[in-house]
């Protein structure tokens, strides 16, 4: 109980300890079109260091308050318009900054302003990061969280029928992902196994930023897939000069499914009141072969936020709940009629921010969490199969502070982590995982180069209610795990919108919960998962290598990609019947060295002034070594063999005309065969499907429509997704049509 205590103490220090400062600032101004001349209403503005947000009213007015004197990074994006970022200073007084922003047809066009008068043509220099937002999130907008990444270079998704999906990154997914709403882990069992869905749902997200790099070291020592953070702003950070929001309503025709949102934040005095509801309900998924059986799912995830903000900072706190009822499709080798599972989370965040008045430290932030999941597999006969609980506690206070000798700014922080851990329906332990964790993260520019840095400890101790040393999967007994993590990054501007860099990330993971003490059916999953007690934390080495470009017509960018573990985590399909339960195979958590390396390109070219073309090329290898004691026993000859769940080489590429507020085109995607094979996998096939999407959005009164419409698998191909678990039962979905309409008050 000394880690829950010392979180307790950090969270109650920071909250009731700090002292406020007793200067703030207004940070306002007028956005415009910068050919034109007029408003530009419904722009999202951003102080990237201190998280401040505003959205820009009908006038095209925006307001940011509580912004202490010092420099920042403004980033400001807007449906039709290049997003923009640039230098501000605040001199301890009330600042107007005047934004113009100019038209583009391009999905990614950003630009860096610096000063006045002088206009930089290139992509922010600053993290090695992406955003998602905009056209490009309303046009791949999917059920899941994984589904809307899906699309972008190197992005892959794990799924197993329409609800469960997460994220796979260079063909590293599960725990080597983290998944973080507002900058809080979500709290699941989701990295765990196909069958659990991300309790996120995106259709409320304003952004999705992935994290890479020295940066990724403030989430976590294990990121070496990145982080992929989806911004909902629950607990708002200023208060807004009126009531904003959206509201969404989506439909698709392969599931019958409907969605629906509604999204405001309402000012009172100092307060900021947020309310996030949405909702989706579908069917069985329709394929060119028929529907897939028990593939419905039903899901809501509401939050309702409220914040006080003063000259000081801010204090909120936000409640939300996650629930969802979804199909698992029959399996004659595990459950041949099928599961269904019943999913609930409740959340309670509360963060707020000091702004500090001193030379070095600029801010100081601090969160707290507790969510309480539930996830219960029921089978065809109604009776409990398998329940998972975890209650997880997390803390975490950190500062912001300005130049310090030779380095230009960063932020260092503490961080905790309380894991209250138990399985209905297994022989699992029930357990708890404390983990606690310090981060530095430095920045430095010179010239034309700008330098990252950072290192993080981390001491996890994971540790069963009851020591078993004569378990049938060996000596069950609490493990503890100390380690360091690093990174570095650097990226030079070579000028006429080319940049170059490298990342190098050292990572550490401690063995999960699961992959200890598990042993018992997961029938969802179609396996018997064996733990194994005396594993090894796993680490990695990733290096990188890429190169950008960006001009007024055109960006791209190239990168190499080399992955290395001397201890890779996976459950390993043994191939073996259990014996208790000779329906399921032996799954079995195996550490090994192992190595994923790889390319991939992303670019798009504006020709005949509003026509725009794109691509993305995605290839990814996985292998890992084979010892002598498995040579041995199982008859394989090779020194290595291929990782399981690894993606094919993929091409994506679309052609759009657009014009004003309308767009429309079409997109081709390609995916080779795969043959390189896991031990007990069965290979793919290629397939090609073609796709076609319009948007158009009407700004009327005070008002923004948005209207898209997307059709999926236009041929209604049938194919084969190598990263699906029922691939070898049921192809992939048929042609889709899905509506999406949006509108912004």
């Amino acid at each position: 109980m000394k880690i829950r205590s010392l979180i307790l103490l950090l969270a109650g220090a920071f909250f009731l300890g700090s002292a406020p400062v007793e200067d703030s600032y207004l940070l306002s101004g007028l956005i415009t079109d910068a050919d034109t001349g007029e408003p530009i209403s419904f722009a999202y503005v951003h102080i990237e260091e201190l998280n401040r947000t505003a959205v820009a009213n009908a006038d095209g007015r925006y307001e940011i308050k509580n912004v202490p004197a010092g420099n920042f990074t403004l980033s400001i994006h807007r449906i039709g318009y290049r997003t923009q970022t640039q230098e501000i200073s605040i001199k301890e007084a009330d600042e107007v900054v005047n934004i113009q922003l100019r038209p583009t047809v391009l999905g990614s066009q950003s630009v860096d302003v610096v000063g006045e008068q002088e206009d930089l043509e290139g992509s922010n220099l600053e993290h090695a990061s992406k955003k998602v937002f905009g056209s490009d999130l309303r046009r791949n907008l999917g059920n899941t969280l994984s589904e809307t990444l899906s699309n972008l270079a190197g992005f892959d998704e794990r799924k197993m029928g329409s609800a469960p999906g997460r994220p796979v990154i260079r063909g590293l997914g599960d725990e080597r992902v983290l998944i973080l709403q507002d900058g809080i882990r979500s709290g699941d069992v989701s990295a765990q196994s196909s069958d659990h869905a991300v309790t996120i749902d995106p259709i409320s997200a304003q952004e999705v930023e992935i994290a890479r790099g020295p940066q990724a070291l403030a989430y976590g020592a294990n990121a070496i897939g990145g982080v992929i953070n989806v911004v909902r702003n629950q607990i708002e950070t200023t208060v807004p000069s009126k009531t904003t929001g959206s509201v969404t309503l989506n439909g698709e025709s392969v599931s019958t499914g409907i969605s629906g949102a509604i999204d405001a934040t309402v000012p009172y005095k100092d307060f900021a009141l947020s309310l996030n509801l949405n909702g989706r309900t579908a069917s069985d998924v329709g394929t060119p072969l028929g529907q897939i059986e028990n593939t419905y799912y039903r899901s809501t995830n509401d939050a309702v936020g409220l914040s006080w903000v003063q000259d000081w900072g801010y204090l909120g706190g936000a409640f939300s709940t996650y629930l969802n009822n979804y199909g698992i499709p029959p399996d004659p080798n595990g459950h041949p009629n099928g599961v269904d599972i019943e999913m609930e989370k409740f959340q309670y965040d509360f963060k707020s921010e000091i702004l500090v008045r001193n030379d070095f430290i600029q801010v100081i932030e601090g969160d707290f969490s507790i969510k309480n999941y539930t996830h219960r597999e029921i089978e065809s006969n109604g009776s409990l199969g398998t329940q998972f609980g975890l209650v997880t506690t997390n803390a975490e206070v950190k500062a912001t502070h300005n130049s310090l000798g030779f380095l230009d700014k960063g932020t260092f922080g503490v961080w905790g982590e309380l894991e209250d851990y138990a399985v209905i329906g297994a022989s699992t332990p029930d357990a708890n995982s404390y983990k606690i964790g310090a981060y530095i993260i430095e920045e430095k520019d010179i010239n034309k180069l700008h330098l990252e840095a950072g290192l993080r400890f981390d001491w996890v101790l994971n540790k069963p209610l009851e020591n078993d040393p004569n378990s049938s999967i060996g000596n069950i007994r609490e493990r503890s795990f100390p380690a360091l993590s690093s990174s570095f990054a650097a990226i030079y501007s070579l000028g006429k919108g080319f940049s170059a860099g490298t990342s190098l990330l050292h990572s550490f993971r401690a063995p999960s919960l699961e992959e200890l003490y598990s042993e018992g059916p997961h029938l969802a999953s179609y396996s018997y998962e064996i733990g194994n007690p005396d594993l090894e934390p796993e680490r990695g080495l990733a290096k990188e290598l890429f190169l950008r470009y960006q001009s007024d017509k055109a960006s791209a960018e190239a990168a190499l990609f080399h992955n290395s573990f001397n201890n890779y985590l996976y459950a390993r399909d043994t191939g073996q019947r259990n014996n208790s339960r000779p329906d399921l195979n032996n799954y079995q958590f195996v550490g090994t060295e192992a190595v994923l390396y790889g390319a991939e390109f992303s670019g798009e070219y504006q020709f005949l002034l509003n026509f725009v073309i794109d691509a993305s090329i995605s290839y990814t290898l996985g292998e890992r070594n084979v010892s002598e004691q498995e040579q041995a026993t199982s008859g394989y000859n090779g020194d290595t063999r291929p990782l399981p769940q690894i993606p094919p080489f993929k091409v994506k590429s679309s052609l759009k005309y657009a014009k004003g507020g309308f767009e429309i085109g079409s997109r081709v995607r390609f995916s080779a065969e795969q043959t390189r094979t896991g031990e007990f996998e069965t290979p793919t096939d290629r397939y090609l499907l073609v796709d076609a999407f319009s948007q158009y959005r009407l700004e009327g009164g005070k008002l923004l429509h948005t209207f898209s419409v997307n059709v999926n698998n236009l041929l209604n191909t049938e194919y084969y997704d190598h990263l699906s678990r029922i691939k070898d039962l049921r192809p992939q979905p048929g042609i889709n049509v899905s509506l999406l309409y949006r509108l912004y008050f």
